[in-house]
């Protein structure tokens, strides 16, 4: 495409380009400004300590919900624009002419370079799953993505050594692959929600029909698809983050301990299904990862509760079940959770727990 196709045409064209750079920069400034107006708000308006369950959870749901709620409309924006450009069509069949192994791998790689928590990373698996991508593909993004994370690496080793740090990055890619290679083969698209592919279709028709669309139009459908998609799911965000906030603020870390410290051979999926339910990114939960083990928790053990916290959080369970049916979240749960135990049986191994 050349250059000056690129830049805008016209009066409209240019006006459009304007106003969203001004959203963009509004965002921008609202982003990076969510956790002085949380504290702000729980700490000084409301009187709460940050030293108690209460303030510590409400701090959180006030961070947290706007948080996702700007990153998902800005990225089914971005993305939603980036489809006008795109006929879906020829990507998917490039994917598939690679190879899905191919294709996990890259997604899976693409997650471990996004720092996004597992219900941050749920804007891009729509986009990716409504641009057409197979399904296999868009869960080893969504499982990768928040295991891994720069922060997560870094503090993985300067609390372990590098060895663990290394081995975790591979381990976490390795469970993106496989689980997603597996999902895919079971063929589960018919337990996506209509409505995303019905967006999918919209959103793709222009390009596969080869009009040019202007940049007013596309930022037209851009806004649309990003209203759409928030109209659908923002009540599943507000249930899901209030119930990762309580959990945040109210369960106590001594309450976990007991189990993970055990070198029986339990401690592992016992491990995992305790993180199901919390919620946390890979850098929060890394702390409490360190605390539990000089408590005596295995290392294996320890690790694998930390991807379940990250990968597997119910709040995450409940955003996306607004587009995909609950057969699809128990067999991506199943899936994933398997692949979690057996990793972190390695980890022990290793370490030379039994």
């Amino acid at each position: 495409m050349r250059l000056n196709s690129m830049l805008p045409a016209n009066h409209s064209d240019r006006r459009a380009f304007l106003m969203v750079a001004v959203v963009a920069v509004v965002w921008w400034i609202a982003y990076n400004n969510l956790q002085p107006l949380a504290d702000g708000l729980t700490y000084g308006l409301l009187g709460l300590s940050p030293q108690t369950p209460l303030g510590t959870a409400l701090n959180f749901f006030v961070y947290d919900v706007p948080k996702l709620l700007l990153l998902l409309g800005g990225m089914i924006f971005i993305i939603t624009v980036l489809q006008t450009f795109v006929d879906t069509h020829r990507v998917r069949a490039l994917v598939e002419k690679r190879g899905e192994g191919v294709g996990n791998v890259m997604a899976s790689m693409f997650g471990a370079l996004t720092p996004f928590c597992s219900c941050s990373s749920v804007p891009l698996f729509i986009g990716f799953v409504q641009a057409g991508i197979p399904l296999g593909i868009t869960f080893s993004f969504l499982i990768t993505s928040p295991i891994m994370n720069e922060v997560a690496f870094v503090m993985l080793w300067g609390l372990f050594g590098w060895e663990i740090a290394v081995l975790y990055l591979i381990s976490g890619v390795t469970i993106g692959v496989v689980a997603g290679l597996v999902l895919g083969r079971l063929k589960l698209e018919r337990y996506v929600e209509p409505f995303v592919y019905e967006v999918k279709s919209k959103g793709n028709a222009p390009a596969m029909a080869g009009e040019k669309l202007s940049w007013t139009e596309r930022f037209e459908r851009g806004a649309e698809g990003a209203r759409e998609i928030i109209g659908k799911v923002w009540l599943f965000v507000i249930i899901g983050i209030a119930i990762g906030a309580f959990i945040h603020g109210f369960v106590p870390e001594d309450a976990l301990t007991g189990i993970m410290g055990e070198g029986a051979w339990w401690s592992v999926p016992i491990s995992v299904l305790l993180g199901i339910p919390l919620y946390s990114n890979a850098a929060g939960v890394i702390p409490i990862v360190s605390a539990l083990l000089d408590k005596g928790a295995a290392l294996g053990t320890a690790l694998a509760f930390m991807m379940s916290v990250v990968a597997l959080s119910l709040p995450e369970m409940i955003i996306l079940r607004r587009i995909l049916k609950p057969q699809l979240i128990a067999i991506f749960v199943a899936v994933v959770a398997v692949s979690i135990t057996l990793t972190g049986y390695l980890f022990n191994l290793i370490t030379g727990f039994v």
